[in-house]
């Protein structure tokens, strides 16, 4: 069949920044093609495990394709995991992970679904919930999936193998995760399946499986890359906060942190988490080269796009004022927060009060990086009580700010 230039466009279009798997570009245009002329829509599959209750920009990733997906017209099927969520995905992890309730999971799904309507349209989605058939599988049912893979192809996970070699624990269950996921595509008939790059081996496992149940063309894999938090190390995740990016972040926290992202992640942001056209990325990366060019002109042009994308327009705009003023002027915001606080206080002890740190741990690292400020004088004792006359200004990190009174 020859494939008509719109859908390899498409195709390719898709796959920014992306890996397709098997085929590439030209199978998956081919899917387009024959979607098109079938008048049926590609069924594209996103499987959703609960276990935190909000979202970040890293999961925006995936759900930004999503959305393309949506834009031409195919079904989107999000897979809330009632049944996966209580074995816990061991993907990357060094130990079992804990299982949520069937209460946690309802949770969090509700919250995940409100802050992923920001990005895919939820309404038009199809929503399902694995704990609708995962549940219902009789024991017979159960061993006949489980015959379809062996031991040694679950070895083969780097997680699992490492974890062997160290001596750590493996349960039984875990090895059932990635087979509850991947009967997930067989369920709900899924062509295609998105995931991070760290549910390689899951979503691979789907289309093993619904060959053997009898899908003649099974699903093609897109993997998305894991973006770096604000310190350019690690995955974005919620177990570094202070490193996090939420899409419950205020439109000033959010525009502050993606300004203290590193000079090494802008093509890397404006790339997955942007609609910039590949020219503009290519600007943007030339730009980069110029040793003229201010990264942090660049900076300012990510974060407005960003924030106004999850706030709005005006929303970026005082952002984008606020922090020229605070960070760039060494200013105070206007809108600081008036907090009554007793002398003797410990340092410690308030900013996790006043949610500046989710810990005393985030607040000692915070301390030791000089990042703490009373009245613009850094804070070096971790025993530090304050004592003061009338008020004073408290500044934690370059973002937030108190006005402690008595």
């Amino acid at each position: 069949m020859e494939i008509r230039k719109e859908f390899i466009e498409q195709a390719k279009k898709l796959s920014r920044g992306a890996e397709i798997l098997p085929g590439g570009i030209e199978e998956l245009a081919t899917k387009l093609q024959h979607a098109n002329e079938t008048n049926k829509p590609l069924r594209v599959k996103l499987g959703m495990d609960p276990t935190r209750p909000d979202l970040h920009l890293g999961h925006t990733v995936v759900m930004r394709k999503l959305r393309e997906f949506q834009n031409l017209g195919h079904q989107v099927v999000l897979i809330v995991g009632g049944a996966t969520a209580m074995v816990g995905d061991p993907s990357g992890k060094s130990e079992t992970r804990p299982s949520l309730t069937k209460e946690q999971v309802e949770e969090n799904a509700k919250s995940y679904f409100e802050q992923m309507s920001k990005v895919v349209d939820v309404t038009k989605a199809e929503v399902t919930n694995n704990a609708d058939w995962l549940h219902k599988m009789s024991f017979t049912a159960i061993l006949k999936l489980a015959a379809q893979i062996t031991v040694a192809q679950i070895m083969t996970r780097d997680d699992f193998a490492k974890r062997y070699a160290e001596g750590r624990p493996i349960s039984v269950h875990e090895f059932f995760y990635p087979l509850m996921q991947a009967y997930d595509s067989v369920e709900i008939d899924a062509d295609i399946e998105l995931g991070g790059t760290d549910q390689r081996f899951n979503t691979l496992l789907g289309r093993q499986i619904q060959e053997a149940y009898g899908k003649k063309y099974p699903q093609m894999v897109m993997l998305l890359p894991l973006i770096e938090g604000t310190d350019g190390l690690v995955k974005m995740s919620k177990t570094y906060p202070e490193h996090c990016i939420s899409l419950t972040d205020s439109a000033k926290d959010m525009f502050g942190k993606l300004m203290s992202i590193p000079d090494s992640l802008i093509v890397k942001y404006f790339t997955l988490l942007t609609d910039v056209s590949d020219e503009e990325l290519k600007e943007i990366e030339e730009k980069l080269k110029n040793p003229e060019v201010n990264p942090r002109d660049l900076k300012l042009q990510l974060a407005h796009i960003i924030t106004e994308e999850y706030h709005g327009k005006d929303n970026a705009d005082y952002a984008q004022q606020e922090f020229i003023n605070v960070v760039s002027n060494k200013g105070i915001p206007e809108d600081i927060p008036e907090v009554k606080v007793e002398n003797g206080k410990g340092i410690l002890d308030l900013l996790v009060e006043l949610n500046f740190v989710q810990s005393k741990g985030e607040a000692k690292r915070l301390i030791q990086g000089g990042g703490v400020k009373v009245d613009g004088e850094k804070i070096a004792d971790m025993a530090y009580t304050l004592n003061f006359d009338e008020s004073v200004i408290l500044q934690a990190g370059k973002r937030k700010f108190a006005k402690l009174v008595k």
